[in-house]
């Protein structure tokens, strides 16, 4: 909670002031607000810049139960609980990742999960130098009174999930709202968004963790690509209002933001050179340079797309550090390799560390795309994707 003092003018000096109506003295206040964080606030700061270090990005393998299940069905694999752990450790155990990935967002089953030789998996990340992260919301349900849109749900029981997560060795979380183009957006989804995340931002940030704040803007649509830059200037402007009400420290924060591209059904695709344009045009209309990382999420783009994108993002400077935080984008390429095969293991790894190379060199605008399969080259945008 918000520690506030306040300053109340001197009653001697109201007395001597002359009088100028018959109206009720008003009283000068000087209020102080502590921003959130309290005792961990250097340690936030400390792990957002770890987080957001050069040449690194975000590796995002925080699907639920679920959505993981969707995943390994698409190889032939049942949705279980070995199969899971199976593919997981598969990620998290690939030498040298930390070279090039500085955390990993995990779902709470991962969190407290070992390796099939007993080590967990929190210190398998740590011993390669990448921060654990935790998604913490509850997933999204239908907004009443909204055009069909969604909120995300999770704010009851944060606290003490997050003091949780953080005793386990978690030390960054993640909350994924959505909002959808072709239903409005109405003003209310938006509202909703920010909101949310401003509350789940300073709970985390009380409890030690630091947030990824992530409205996610659907690629759904056929809107161009100038719709999207009006829509994201929308939802930044309300996300950092909430986030200044709630008293959040910019610093101690993470950025998960949707890069500004025409909807994914608009009859002309954007150039890397336009996305970067108009993404950094919104970032810097929106974004505090006190804000240390911008790890752009994937949504679908084809694992190519999203690291020309990111590219073409820094090749110029920024005031913050602009990298990734990838899923499809980073998994797609392991997972067809792997194909639930213990002799595939090692050309998997490999598989993902050529991603993740690929997007390290993207983070330092070092990329040139020579030598990409054609599966790199693949879209993986669904229409109405749900997680």
């Amino acid at each position: 909670m918000a520690m506030v003092t306040a300053k109340l003018s001197s009653p001697a000096a109201a007395r001597l002031a002359p009088v100028r109506s018959a109206q009720p003295a008003r009283r000068a206040s000087l209020v102080r607000v502590r921003a959130s964080g309290g005792s961990y606030a250097d340690e936030l700061v400390s792990t957002a810049k770890t987080v957001a270090s050069p040449g690194r990005g975000i590796l995002a393998i925080d699907e639920s139960s679920a959505t993981c299940g969707k995943r390994l069905a698409s190889i032939g694999l049942d949705n279980t609980e070995v199969n899971r752990q199976a593919y997981r450790q598969l990620l998290l155990t690939t030498a040298g990742l930390g070279e090039y990935i500085s955390g990993a967002i995990l779902f709470e089953e991962t969190l407290y999960q070992s390796t099939t030789d007993g080590k967990t998996f929190v210190d398998v990340l740590k011993d390669q130098n990448i921060m654990p992260g935790i998604k913490v919301d509850k997933g999204l349900v239908p907004l009443p009174g909204s055009n069909n849109e969604s909120w995300c749900q999770g704010l009851d029981g944060l606290a003490s999930r997050c003091a949780e997560y953080y005793k386990q060795g978690a030390r960054f979380a993640k909350w994924r709202t959505v909002v959808s183009i072709p239903c409005g957006p109405t003003a209310l989804a938006v509202k909703e968004a920010a909101w949310g995340l401003a509350r789940y931002a300073a709970i985390a940030q009380d409890n030690g963790l630091v947030p990824i704040v992530e409205p996610e803007i659907l690629l759904d649509g056929d809107h161009g690509i100038e719709r999207t830059l009006e829509v994201a200037e929308k939802v930044w402007s309300e996300v950092f209002f909430y986030l200044a009400e709630n008293n959040v420290l910019f610093e101690g924060i993470l950025l998960k933001p949707s890069m500004v591209t025409p909807g994914a059904e608009h009859k002309e695709k954007a150039s890397p050179e336009a996305i970067a344009k108009n993404t950094l045009t919104m970032l810097r209309r929106r974004v505090p340079p006190a804000v240390p990382g911008i790890m752009f999420l994937s949504g679908g783009q084809s694992e190519l797309e999203a690291t020309m994108n990111l590219n073409a993002m820094n090749q110029s400077a920024n005031p913050w550090h602009v990298s990734f935080s990838y899923a499809r984008a980073l998994q797609n390429s392991v997972l067809k390799t792997w194909q639930g095969q213990p002799e595939n293991i090692e050309a998997a790894q490999k598989a993902l560390l050529v991603r993740a190379k690929a997007n390290s060199l993207a983070q330092l605008g070092s990329y040139t795309g020579e030598g990409e399969s054609d599966e790199a080259k693949k879209g993986m945008f669904q229409k109405g994707y749900t997680y």
